[in-house]
Formats: C-alpha cells, sequence, structure tokens
C-alpha cells in the first residue's frame, strides 16, 4: 500500500516578487511595485499542486530556521502537505527574486540557501518516504548528487520517477535512463541536447525522439501557450493544445503541470491522458497572480 500518490523532492524557496512595466537590460534601472513575498521553489510549488488537487502528497526539502522557512511550512501544512521529511537548518531559506511584467512573462534569479544542503545523506534516511510512494519528482534547484541518489533509489524501491530537469544541468546517464518521465521546455530540451543534431532541427518531435534515445521511458515537451507535446516511447508522438486564457502571471505554471502530470500517471492514467490534465491545470494556474497561490483545485480544473 502506498503513503503517497505522489512524494515531491527538491526546492522550498520565499519568492520575492516585483511588477514592473517592462523588465530591463544590462545596467538599467526601472521602478516597479510594492515587493509580494510569496511561498515557492519548485519543490515546494508542485507538492502544493499535487495537494491541492487532491493527491496525497509528501515533500522532502530543506529551509532555514526563519521566518521564510515558517512561511513554506505553514503553507505546505495548510495545503494538506506532508511534511514530516521537509529539514530545518543549516543555512537561510533560499530564496527567488522575482519580476513581472504587464504579459505575465517573469524573469527569475534564485539564491538556493538551504536547498543546497540538501544532501545525499538526508535522501537515504528518507528512503521510506520514497519507497512509500507511487510517484517521485524532481527538478534540478537541489544538489545533483542528491537528485541522482533520490532517482536512483526511488527506482530501486519500484517508485516511479519524474524529473524536470530545471534549470537545467547536464545529467549523469544513469539518471536519465532511470527516468520513467522526462518533463522539459523547449529551453531544457535545446541544453540536454547541445551536442545532438537534433537540437538543430527545431522541433519538439524531433528533441523527443533524441531524448528518448538517452534512456528515458518517455518524454514530454512543454510548448507554453501551445500545450505540450506527449512521446511515449513507442515512436509515436502527440501534440496536445491548451485552453485558451488570458495569462496573467506564468510564475509556477511549469510546476503545477508537472506536478499534475506526476500525480495522473501514478494514478494510471496513459501518458497523453496525463498530458491532456495537465495542460488543464498549467492553464488555470497563469489565470491569477503568484505561484502557490494561483494553484488550481480539481472542481476550477473541471470547470475552465
Amino acid at each position: 500500500m502506498h503513503g503517497f500518490d505522489l512524494l515531491v523532492v527538491g526546492s522550498a524557496n520565499a519568492d520575492l516578487v516585483v511588477a514592473v512595466e517592462r523588465r530591463p537590460t544590462a545596467g538599467e534601472t526601472v521602478l516597479g511595485s510594492d515587493l509580494a513575498t510569496h511561498p515557492g521553489g519548485k519543490g515546494a510549488n508542485q507538492a502544493v499542486a499535487a495537494a491541492r488537487l487532491g493527491a496525497a502528497t509528501g515533500l522532502l526539502a530543506r529551509v532555514g530556521d526563519d521566518a521564510h522557512g515558517r512561511l513554506l511550512l505553514d503553507t505546505q501544512r495548510a495545503c494538506g502537505v506532508d511534511t514530516r521529511g521537509v529539514l530545518v537548518g543549516g543555512a537561510p531559506t533560499g530564496v527567488a527574486l522575482i519580476i513581472v511584467d504587464p504579459s505575465g512573462d517573469n524573469s527569475i534569479v534564485v539564491s538556493p540557501g538551504a536547498n543546497a544542503r540538501l544532501t545525499p545523506d538526508d535522501v537515504r534516511a528518507a528512503g521510506d518516504m520514497l519507497a512509500a510512494a507511487r510517484v517521485v519528482s524532481l527538478q534540478l534547484e537541489i544538489p545533483l548528487e542528491t537528485v541522482a541518489e533520490a532517482v536512483l533509489t526511488a527506482k530501486r524501491a519500484g517508485t516511479k520517477v519524474v524529473l524536470n530537469p530545471s534549470p537545467p544541468a547536464p545529467l549523469p546517464a544513469d539518471v536519465l535512463a532511470a527516468c520513467d518521465l522526462l518533463v522539459v521546455n523547449e529551453h531544457e530540451a535545446r541544453f540536454l541536447l547541445r551536442d545532438d543534431p537534433a537540437a538543430a532541427e527545431g522541433t519538439p518531435e524531433a528533441w523527443a525522439k533524441a531524448l528518448l534515445g538517452r534512456g528515458p521511458r518517455s518524454v514530454v515537451v512543454t510548448l507554453g501557450a501551445a500545450g505540450a507535446l506527449a512521446a511515449p516511447g513507442d515512436g509515436s508522438a502527440v501534440r496536445i493544445p491548451s485552453q485558451r486564457v488570458r495569462a496573467v502571471d506564468t510564475t509556477g505554471a511549469g510546476d503545477a503541470f508537472t506536478s499534475a502530470l506526476a500525480w495522473r500517471l501514478g494514478a494510471g492514467d496513459e501518458l497523453t491522458e496525463a498530458v491532456r490534465f495537465a495542460v488543464r491545470v498549467g492553464a488555470a494556474a497563469v489565470t491569477r497572480p503568484g505561484a502557490q497561490e494561483s494553484y488550481p483545485t480539481a472542481a476550477e480544473v473541471a470547470a475552465l
């Protein structure tokens, strides 16, 4: 019996957000709105998104013993996330500095803080949590060696692994080969395929085919407002369009998409069916400001 529909291993940040009329160029200063502080971080975002949808969700992460850390823990618990795996101390809580323009596009700089202190030993100590999950979802805002340990530990336990390599970094071959699903956007796909002719072809279909050759069982390429491409590993590739919505803020929308997708795969959906649901979740998330505050419930997704 599984204790978690989804266990997220990843980062937890405080998002410090300023709205601007336009993003500054190099050496330029622009005036922005009042500073707003929101709970964020790709790992924490994914955990909240899944819990809001109704998944039994846990989080393995590290925060600082400070006000930002308490904000993150309180938010996770209020959304129903199991926080037994959230470690406290070692460094200040990670911070993301975010500027958002009127179109909803954003630019982000991350100070990892305590996220950089989440270690392979922490993962090994939480081995029972990984074994109790249907799916483990990971990103790259924690040390790569910690990601690798979590991926391989999950696979040894028979747990499905979903990896979003964001921010992109070189991935060991055994980590890629252990992934049941690799979720990438255009930038991440091009980075991973930087030495592959497929990177120059410029089509999501070519990227997905080349990435499948690296070992993951399936690949999804997100296409922003255009939706996503699902490549289940059988040679097929299906583009799934997004609903047309008015984007207010894209912050954290990719995390909501990946979390929803991972949850539905663990629940037994076929890849294309899970992607259709995740696209709707991502579309709903961009219609409201913020990251975690924007994530929809299952009822809101159904009404979209």
